[in-house]
């Protein structure tokens, strides 16, 4: 049913009149999945007086006092391959290119949001752990562990970055244990042995500290990447009561003892497991040490998120990766992404929104034997030529605009347009729209009693700020 002035309750409409707001002009920032846009500022829109008969087209109606979630921030994976094409780059694109990715100024997109692996994911050259014994060996005191190839790779890579943008929030997730804990003896597939439960909790200990002698905070970690994925390379088999275990027993103490404020979130997996982190948010003495779940898409359906949140509303809910498949198809991935992750995640409680990844190459390497080898980045570089995909303008149209500590406000949604709306931490309003109709859309939007008409081709979207 399309929403006009009238349907609005009455109450509503008198509390806005009487807040009438100073008329004043609304960015515009569009992308058409023909191409023909791609994340440009149009035209400025006004907001004018609402005429005493409006047309028959949809309203938008954006309540800035009904407040739901906190937002972290909008980003991507910064993978070792991400790191290692970006570093091949010379100095001053590579520079270029990261103000661009990073700074929240002029024509940058401000990513403010990163995931990195802790040892290796399946989008290095090779699988690795940061404390690789020769087969047959074991380190449980971990006085092998060290930060490898990551030091030469990901850790140049985000100091570059934390020197744009010095509070970017970095989630670090792991693929595997380093294959001597783990049943299998190797980089894929397996568990962790029960025995070595307290050496992996000083693992994390161990890799946060060492991170942040660099210079880096990782704000999360998540416990496991896909625990009830065994199949890529690496990875790790972690059932919801070896992750309950490992965490109130081991991880979360060790957290603790060490004082590490580093929050610990669940899960990391599909949306088609809600129990998965429910059944550990059951436990009371796993829950004291836990902020959150984390959450994919390539299973279920986005409101499965707020079935977490409605079991635990105090936990916070975050969504870590979803891939664009190469070559990509920006008519199709555009609106998939941006009703299922932008728009879909926000509205079900997430606090942030993460791609996989950052960076691939014409080839779709680097990969592990085994990994992904038809995973898209955000953009494609060979050499210092620079290919935006699809990923980069999904996080550009939530990233630019809206900043972290941003609070997500309530907006309705009417038949063939899809939003989410959000107030910055300076007081501005967002509102990203999309039209998943097959025609052209002419829209309202009602905001203190005043309102500004704009209109969408197919499939587009559009981001609204004032």
């Amino acid at each position: 049913m399309k929403i006009k002035l009238g349907h609005i309750m009455t109450g509503l409409l008198l509390v806005c009149f009487w807040q009438t707001a100073t008329a004043q002009n609304v960015q515009f920032w569009l992308t058409n999945t023909d191409k023909t846009v791609l994340f440009q500022r149009q035209k400025d829109l006004n907001f004018t007086n609402p005429p005493e008969d409006l047309k028959d087209t949809p309203l938008i109606s954006v309540e800035a006092n009904r407040t739901f979630q906190t937002v972290d921030g909008f980003g991507f994976a910064l993978t070792g391959g991400s790191a290692w094409l970006i570093q091949q780059m010379s100095p001053a694109a590579r520079q270029s290119l990261l103000k661009e990715l990073f700074a929240d100024n002029g024509n940058n997109i401000g990513t403010s949001y990163l995931r990195i692996s802790i040892g290796s994911s399946d989008l290095n050259d090779h699988a690795y752990s940061y404390d690789d014994v020769p087969a047959g060996q074991t380190d449980p005191e971990l006085t092998k562990f060290d930060l490898g190839q990551d030091l030469h790779t990901v850790i140049p890579v985000l100091k570059e970055i934390l020197a744009i943008n010095p509070k970017i929030k970095i989630l670090g997730s792991p693929w595997s244990a380093p294959a001597w804990m783990k049943t299998n003896d190797s980089t894929r597939g397996g568990s962790l042995r029960p025995k070595y439960y307290a050496a992996y909790a000083h693992y994390f200990v161990k890799y946060i500290h060492a991170m942040k002698k660099h210079g880096i905070h990782i704000d999360a970690i998540t416990v496991q990447n896909e625990p009830l994925y065994p199949g890529n390379n690496p990875s790790m088999l972690m059932y919801a009561s070896q992750q309950d275990i490992f965490i109130k027993n081991y991880l979360g103490p060790a957290f603790k003892k060490a004082k590490i404020e580093t929050k610990i979130i669940i899960y990391d997996h599909n949306a088609d497991r809600p129990d998965y982190p429910i059944q550990i948010l059951n436990d009371p003495e796993a829950r004291k040490y836990i902020d959150g779940s984390a959450f994919h898409l390539y299973g279920g359906k986005i409101q499965a998120l707020t079935d977490v949140h409605n079991a635990y509303p105090d936990k916070n809910l975050y969504f870590t990766e979803l891939w664009v498949g190469a070559p990509g198809n920006f008519a199709k991935d555009i609106p998939f992404h941006i009703n299922q992750l932008i728009i879909g995640a926000m509205r079900n409680w997430s606090k942030n929104v993460i791609e996989w990844n950052l960076v691939s190459s014409p080839d779709y390497t680097p990969h592990t034997q085994g990994g992904c080898n038809i995973c898209l980045g955000g953009i494609t570089l060979q050499g210092d030529s620079v290919t935006k995909n699809p990923g980069y303008y999904i996080i550009a149209h939530a990233a630019k605009f809206v900043r972290p500590g941003s609070v997500r406000i309530a907006s309705n949604r009417v038949l063939g347009l899809n939003d989410v709306a959000f107030k910055t931490p300076d007081g501005k309003i967002v509102l990203i729209v999309i039209n998943n109709g097959e025609n052209v859309e002419n829209f309202d939007v009602w905001f203190h009693g005043q309102i500004f008409q704009s209109s969408l081709n197919s499939k587009s979207v559009g981001t609204y700020v004032w």
